[in-house]
């Protein structure tokens, strides 16, 4: 899957609304299947270090459009099996060191098609291997490493938790310790932070916020604070942008979106508006979204924008859980590890150098055609 922009832009705003705000699913679909057939580009190479990342980001936005089957299979499990170490966890492509946000995507993958199975007859240790890979990751103050030299990162604990989550192996890990982490990210604005004392940022506060979803502990969140802080996100444009004075981006929609559904508070946005930013950065002919109109599509604003759709309720486009980052078509059975109720939260974190994941809830796949969300953590934007 290439990670490589273009050949698309975004078309500028104009006044046809009625040809604007009409999702051009074929050929969104035609663009992601596309995009592993531009390895005589140098671009295809210089972002080898996201491709596990891309394959999830393609796949994810074919589930919520409804096209599951339109990458093979087969080739896409045998893809991600190559990425695995001895460790257990997963590289970003062969012969990459393994990291918790592709071992995030990785497993991801593998439940949206079924491939778990697979997992545990092809490698050492099986699913649990990859969740012993995981929770050695913890550290004492419950924070997560992202990999064997230590960078800490929220991304990377929202990520353990939504991977372990979906394996079912969340006794692997000390929560109660996670969860005191995430308090400790908490701001005086009701936002999370990186770490301890770093301002907030919306996709900082997509993984905290799911990170609580999943460990059933929302109710430490003050929820009109970050409501509040999260609806000002919106611009006069409809698009939402990650922290104050940034430009709209449309993988926000996602983030910002997500976040605000978990904590019951989507209706503090104008959707209408939101749905109308985002088609138009789209690129109506050749398919794929960008961040904003007139720039050049991506995978990763592709799947995003869709997510977003998908959370505000767009018809056409198959219902997402904002924290587990995954996405449910109407006749799959939901239902989590935690408990037995059904969640339905949305996660997706963006981010342009290593990824994360966003949104996996503690589901047990029960039919073919369940997919997750899983995004990176834009620090620049």
């Amino acid at each position: 899957m290439s990670l490589v922009p273009g050949p698309g832009r975004a078309q500028a705003f104009s006044s046809s609304l009625p040809d604007e705000l009409q999702l051009v699913v074929d050929k969104h679909v035609q663009y992601i299947q596309s995009l592993d057939k531009r390895k005589d580009e140098l671009e295809y190479w210089l972002t080898e270090h996201l491709r596990l990342n891309g394959v999830y980001w393609g796949l994810t936005a074919l589930c919520l459009l409804g096209h599951p089957n339109a990458l093979p299979r087969q080739a896409t499990i045998d893809f991600v099996l190559s990425c695995q170490h001895q460790s257990g966890g997963f590289g970003a492509a062969p012969g990459h060191d393994p990291h918790m946000l592709y071992t995030v995507s990785a497993v991801q993958i593998l439940l949206t098609i079924d491939g778990l199975d697979v997992l545990d007859k092809r490698s050492n240790g099986g699913r649990k291997g990859v969740g012993t890979y995981i929770s050695q990751l913890q550290n004492p103050d419950g924070s997560f490493a992202g990999d064997k030299w230590g960078e800490t990162d929220t991304r990377f604990l929202f990520g353990a938790l939504n991977a372990l989550s979906l394996l079912q192996l969340l006794p692997l890990i000390d929560i109660s310790k996670a969860i005191a982490y995430v308090q400790q990210c908490a701001n005086f604005d009701g936002g999370y932070g990186v770490s301890p004392g770093a301002e907030s940022h919306a996709g900082q506060i997509y993984v905290c916020v799911g990170a609580l979803s999943i460990a059933n502990r929302l109710d430490l969140v003050d929820r009109d604070r970050l409501g509040r802080w999260l609806s000002e996100r919106q611009r006069d444009d409809g698009g939402l942008n990650g922290r104050p004075e940034k430009l709209q981006d449309v993988c926000y929609s996602w983030w910002v979106g997500s976040s605000l559904a978990m904590i019951g508070r989507l209706h503090w946005i104008d959707k209408e508006r939101l749905a109308t930013y985002i088609l138009q950065c789209q690129d109506r002919e050749l398919g794929g979204m960008a961040d904003r109109p007139g720039d050049m599509v991506d995978v990763f604003h592709t799947v995003f924008g869709i997510a977003g759709l998908s959370l505000i309720g767009f018809a056409g486009v198959e219902p997402i859980d904002p924290s587990l980052d995954c996405a449910f078509p109407a006749d799959i059975e939901r239902r989590t590890c935690r408990n037995s109720s059904p969640v339905f939260t949305l996660s997706p974190v963006p981010l342009p150098f290593v990824p994360t994941t966003p949104f996996t809830f503690l589901f047990s796949r029960q039919k073919k055609g369940y997919a997750h969300f899983m995004a990176l953590t834009k620090g620049s934007a």
